[in-house]
């Protein structure tokens, strides 16, 4: 069975500071071919489309397009407040490694 993405109560407070507590933009998480490992993550806000899934809380969404689906099941989207940055981070079952940055991926 396919699990869905998970987000953290903690990504999703991060996402209401960010849209001011008010219904925002969603938060998009998608895969794309590059990166130093062969798949990068895009994260960025955007408005959720019609054939995406919408994971909610509070009125706060993040939301992954159907190509990207397969590559984050059973990941985990947090939020990470560290010395070296703030920034949504993404734990990944799939990745078989990942660059130190932490934002590109191999299966």
């Amino acid at each position: 069975m396919n699990l869905p993405p998970t987000v953290t109560p903690r990504a999703f407070a991060r996402l209401a500071e960010i849209n001011a507590g008010g219904p925002g933009p969603a938060l998009r998480v998608a895969v794309l071919g590059g990166g130093c490992s062969g798949f990068q993550y895009d994260i960025r806000m955007d408005d959720p489309a019609a054939d995406d899934l919408v994971l909610e809380e509070k009125g706060q969404r993040v939301v992954v397009d159907p190509v990207s689906l397969p590559f984050l099941t059973g990941a985990t989207i947090d939020w990470a407040d560290e010395l070296i940055g703030a920034r949504f981070t993404i734990e990944n079952p799939n990745a078989s490694s990942s660059c130190g940055c932490g934002t590109s991926f191999s299966m």
